[in-house]
């Protein structure tokens, strides 16, 4: 016979089988296992508060707060332009300037990327591959996803091709680029001077166009990204625009920068 606690056995009184007060493990386990799925249900139920958290239309994805936020900035941005506009109107009545003066900050303003550019263009268009895309050219593998989009060194590479190129003005999207703009990308987007755009990303540059294109051509990252365009079919379109007159930079152009703890 077993001297197991849990088997029945003779009581210090004789008196008959007595059950040992310890519970066997497979007790607490289902214990266990109901007091974790009751605290589950009433965390669930406090995070609804009586709703359908799946159906909930108030717990909006990211993706729809950052294109909100993208949309306010761009709304900022407009009233930020017109408000320019209406101090710069009010400062040519009489600000006790000379017209040397005056010359010497129309110049400055061009040159910062504040006032609007005219002139010769060209348009880059930069886009994703298919997502089915297939290598087309033998000896190369089958692509990766990082291969089929557009990446924020591609960005970088057009705009810089089209600085070297004498570019008087560059616009990627709709905004102007200055010198403190980054080209950043998350993801298979744009994040540019706070705003977010989705591909295809166009790039219009002022200048002369065959110096622009000749540029284009001799990037060595822009030769790469053609590997890419002939194998894979990333997205590359370089258009003549004519005269297209590019707008000055609206936003904000003090600096942030970290400060020292004191």
């Amino acid at each position: 016979m077993s001297n197991s606690a849990d088997s029945p056995g003779t009581g210090s009184t004789g008196s008959g089988p007595v059950r040992s007060s310890r519970l066997r493990p497979a007790r607490i386990l289902t214990v266990a296992v109901f007091a974790l799925a009751g605290l589950i249900f009433f965390t669930s139920f406090n995070t609804a508060k009586g709703t359908d958290i799946r159906q909930d239309a108030s717990l909006l994805k990211l993706s729809d707060l950052v294109q909100e936020r993208s949309h306010k900035n761009k709304q900022l941005d407009e009233s930020n332009a017109a408000l320019r506009d209406n101090v710069e109107s009010l400062a040519e009545g009489d600000d006790g300037s000379t017209r040397a003066q005056d010359e010497k900050l129309s110049g400055l303003e061009k040159s910062a990327g504040t006032q609007q550019v005219k002139g010769s263009a060209i348009t880059v268009t930069l886009n994703d591959a298919p997502p089915n895309a297939t290598a087309k050219l033998p000896g190369y593998p089958e692509p990766q996803p990082d291969y089929l989009v557009i990446h924020q060194q591609d960005l970088q590479a057009v705009v810089n091709a089209l600085w070297q190129g004498g570019a008087k003005g560059i616009k990627v999207m709709d905004q102007r680029l200055i010198s403190t703009s980054a080209v950043r990308c998350v993801g298979n987007t744009l994040i540019l001077q706070g705003r977010v755009y989705s591909p295809p990303y166009k790039i219009t540059a002022v200048g002369d166009p065959e110096r622009l294109q000749q540029s284009l051509a001799a990037s060595k990252a822009i030769q790469t990204y053609m590997v890419y365009v002939n194998v894979y079919g990333l997205g590359w379109k370089v258009t003549e625009d004519g005269t297209a007159t590019l707008p000055g930079y609206s936003g904000t152009v003090d600096l942030h920068y970290a400060k020292p703890v004191q």
